[in-house]
């Protein structure tokens, strides 16, 4: 994010649509203290060291104890030497000065160096880090601990200007195509802000749909100073200083990550495919109320294919299935699967269910699937749709829309059985399998469970007009 200690966007680095923007103070306190943290000195062994690690250099001084460890050091702030433990040949020791005593850490090399969750490329840099980590934590741990009571995320009102803006790029009429592959110039404001100013436009936008997404964080190394988009303040260390979401770019510390609202709005430009991505991702990314593989893909069977006898259950050529999957994922709503190209219905109903199979996390999700086969373990079948409507509530908004919306098709399906030799049941053994899949990877109980996945297709299907 940020350059200097002030500021994280400058006016020149946003385009002129937003030349009047004023961006936020962002608090330099942690980043002086940085500026401030000691140097690393390494101490040179002055003698040649056998059996020196060849990963290791000149400041490894052999088998030596902490009282010579120390004294070696003299006393210096910043000053390391690398030695071999004397109780545990083989095993080496960090020693480093800090705060008027010598520390002592077990360091290990695995291809990188690292004492903790972090690795490096040199001692020096873990040692730079180190230092950093210690003197930030020793001088400022109350300050640190207080960073997420007061964060600037809950009070973006400094956006105001850039929001009206940024959304005129962003909005699209319900009745215009969005495009998957967003060119260049039309995005050229929003990828020159942050993402937390983007999230501003985004949450104003009215045509987008306001499912519930978690963010997807992960941890980052930032190339230069850069500054939390939850707290505003500095983010320390040389590497993995924060967590970054690959789905929309918010930066944050590793701590503030989890007070961050479940308000991720992913950017299309990080959102590399259709098939194999997560389903609430999708549909906030391209702004749409279900996936919209679902959508044509539903919408091409029911103009030339709801006749077809054993539709869903007939498969088409895995070939053109694959090219249909790629389609999607190259092109996005702009895939063409009409008769002209893919004449055999079957290689659309095909990737169809492949799209729900591939999905990380299934339409009927992980967590409500026992909930969902105990409900259909119940015999009494007013108490079972009961249980059933109940578990629904459950699922998270984006699923269940899609959910509803692949069960009213699978009831025309149903209506055209004298043509198709289609009904209910069938589809639910096609379809079981497709949407809910058991959490762990079991072969006896997804086996054990298929005739209650079956069941629960069935009872969806005969009842969509009661259960959503």
């Amino acid at each position: 994010m940020a350059a200097s200690s002030n500021s994280s966007l400058s006016g020149s680095s946003v385009s002129s649509d937003a030349e009047e923007y004023q961006p936020p103070i962002w608090k330099s306190y942690l980043y002086q203290l940085q500026q401030e943290a000691p140097r690393p000195k390494r101490i040179i062994c002055p003698r040649e060291v056998e059996n020196r690690p060849k990963y290791y250099g000149r400041e490894f001084h052999g088998i030596i104890s902490r009282e010579q460890a120390d004294e070696l050091l003299g006393g210096v702030e910043g000053a390391y030497i690398l030695r071999e433990s004397q109780r545990q040949p083989g095993c080496y020791t960090l020693a480093l000065r800090f705060g008027n005593q010598t520390l002592n850490y077990r360091l290990f090399h695995d291809g990188k160096h690292f004492v903790g969750e972090k690795r490096f490329e040199s001692i020096h840099d873990l040692v730079t880090d180190g230092l950093i980590t210690l003197y930030i934590e020793t001088k400022a741990a109350e300050y640190i601990s207080k960073m997420t009571t007061n964060p600037i995320y809950e009070h973006i009102g400094y956006a105001t200007l850039l929001r009206e803006k940024v959304s005129r790029k962003l909005s699209k009429s319900k009745n215009e195509p969005r495009k998957t592959n967003v060119t260049h110039e039309e995005h050229t404001a929003v990828d020159k802000i942050s993402s937390l100013v983007r999230r501003a436009a985004l949450t104003h936008n009215d045509n987008h749909f306001n499912y519930e997404k978690t963010h997807n964080f992960k941890v980052h190394t930032f190339r230069g100073p850069h500054w939390c988009e939850y707290c505003a303040n500095f983010m320390w260390g040389l590497i993995a200083q924060g967590v970054r979401c690959s789905d929309c770019g918010l930066n944050v510390h590793k701590q503030c990550s989890k007070h961050v609202p479940n308000d991720c709005q992913p950017d299309l430009k990080r959102i590399k495919k259709v098939y194999c991505c997560d389903l609430t991702t999708l549909v906030k990314a391209h702004n749409t109320q279900r996936p919209m593989v679902v959508d044509i893909c539903i919408r091409e069977i029911e103009a030339r294919g709801l006749k077809s006898e054993g539709l869903y259950r007939v498969s088409g050529f895995t070939e053109h299935i694959e090219d249909v999957k790629m389609a999607f994922d190259r092109d996005g709503e702009k895939a063409d699967i009409s008769a002209n190209v893919y004449p055999d219905i079957n290689i659309i109903t095909g990737a169809l269910k492949l799209y729900f199979r591939d999905l990380p996390i299934p339409v009927i999700t992980y967590d409500t699937y026992s909930k969902f086969i105990d409900a259909a373990k119940i015999s009494n079948a007013d108490e079972r749709l009961e249980a059933i409507h109940e578990v629904l509530m459950l699922l998270p908004p984006a699923h269940y829309e899609t959910l509803r919306y692949l069960m009213i098709h699978l009831k025309k399906v149903t209506m055209n059985e004298k043509d198709n030799f289609m009904n209910a049941e069938n589809l639910g053994i096609v379809f079981g399998p497709t949407l809910m899949r058991p959490p762990e990877d079991s072969t006896l109980t997804t086996l054990h469970d298929m005739r209650y996945q079956k069941l629960i297709v069935q009872i969806l299907i005969e009842n969509e007009d009661v259960l959503f």
